[in-house]
């Protein structure tokens, strides 16, 4: 997963690239809230940021402001860090939108759970996401189906939403995702052909479901 590390002290900076890297991460590394915000406003930006709260330009709590007011299907998890540990520091970090808040000097175990947390949320919005769109992909054939069908009266072709004349068979497959086993009913197996035996004539059926042997053997034309 791709995490943003927003901070502007160098050797802070990179130790939370290091941490995020050791655990098994890909880090975008910024040193301003300017950049992160550029990088949070993208389609496909990290959904994970560690933002420290005091940057050159903009600060951690106006990127989180500035991000929650995208539409976005995927919560990001914005963790903010910051040397304040006055619990009314903490309530305005939270209320600015942050997912969390940790205060500095950390420690290495402490943030590494509460990132996990958030790994562990926007994964979970994803699977969600992903499963929605499965049931109204299966909802939209569903719906579908239950339309009305423009069917051929004679050959029995149905007509699909692109105007092409489709068998049967070939629209269900596809739209009611069913597969077909083929076998014959017992009103049309007198009109199927018998497969003979060696040495025995073959047996064609007649309209009646009588068979030209026994046609022959009555004395009937």
């Amino acid at each position: 997963m791709r995490i943003l590390v927003a901070e502007d002290d160098p050797v802070n900076r990179e130790l939370m690239m290091s941490l995020v890297a050791d655990w098994g991460h890909t880090v975008v590394a910024v040193p301003d809230g300017a950049q992160a915000w550029d990088h949070l406003r993208r389609e496909g930006a990290p959904t994970v940021a560690l933002l420290d709260w005091m940057m050159p330009k903009m600060t951690g709590p106006e990127v989180i402001k500035h991000v929650r007011a995208l539409p976005q299907a995927i919560r990001p998890y914005l963790l903010l860090l910051t040397s304040r540990d006055d619990p009314q520091d903490v309530v305005a970090g939270l209320k600015c939108g942050a997912s969390d808040y940790i205060v500095k000097p950390f420690n290495v175990d402490e943030l590494h759970a509460r990132f996990e947390i958030g790994v562990q949320n926007v994964t979970l919005q994803k699977q969600v996401a992903d499963r929605v769109r499965e049931l109204e992909g299966a909802l939209s054939h569903i719906r579908r189906l239950q339309g009305l069908l423009p069917i051929c009266v004679y050959c029995k072709k149905i007509r699909d939403d692109k105007n092409y004349w489709r068998g049967v068979e070939n629209y269900l497959m596809e739209n009611a995702e069913v597969h077909f086993t083929h076998s014959v009913c017992p009103e049309c197996v007198p009109k199927v052909p018998r497969p003979a035996s060696a040495g025995e004539p073959i047996v064609k059926p007649t309209k009646q479901g009588e068979s030209a042997p026994q046609r022959a053997a009555s004395g009937r034309k």
